[in-house]
């Protein structure tokens, strides 16, 4: 009886440890990333003519997003950790720069992370690049129940006493 016991406890704890485990590394993020200009400090970072984002090292991965200026483009994650490799031209008609390759932490507490690719690119702190995404939430109108006095039904007819 004391095995038993034994047994299922600590299958409960293995349980609860893998489960543990697969929220920190599986978790999955929805990251998005901006080409915008960022004002931090007193000083402005611009943001380049185009940003080609691709998944992984290199430019051999899956392309994520073309970001021109004031744009955002947006990729999964599964993990704590997204490896992009950016392809930035500077300004139109330029040339492209070599491709940078980045890891940039994902932290736990954000369901949407934002990445500002030129204040990352600067090397400015997580708090002047990293934001969440937060959606705009839009409110429709109510739309009208017919019925009450807005028909024309009320006490008028007397139909208050017929359901009495």
């Amino acid at each position: 009886m004391k095995k038993r016991i034994l047994f299922q406890l600590l299958l409960v704890l293995a349980l609860a440890a893998l489960g543990g485990a697969m929220m920190y590394i599986g978790r999955g993020h929805t990251v998005y990333f901006d080409n915008k200009a960022q004002d931090y400090q007193g000083q402005s970072y611009p943001a380049p003519y185009k940003i080609e984002i691709y998944l992984g090292e290199g430019t051999g991965g899956e392309s994520v997003a073309k970001l021109y200026d004031r744009e955002r483009g947006s990729a999964v994650q599964i993990g704590q950790t997204i490896t992009v490799t950016l392809v930035i031209t500077q300004e139109k008609g330029g040339d492209e720069q070599e491709p940078v390759t980045c890891s940039i932490p994902l932290p736990h507490s954000m369901d949407g992370p934002v990445i500002n690719l030129p204040a990352y690119l600067a090397g400015l702190p997580e708090e002047a690049y990293l934001s969440e995404f937060v959606p705009m939430v839009t409110q429709e109108p109510e739309e009208e129940v017919p019925g009450g006095d807005e028909m024309g039904l009320g006490d008028e007819m007397g139909l208050g006493d017929v359901l009495a």
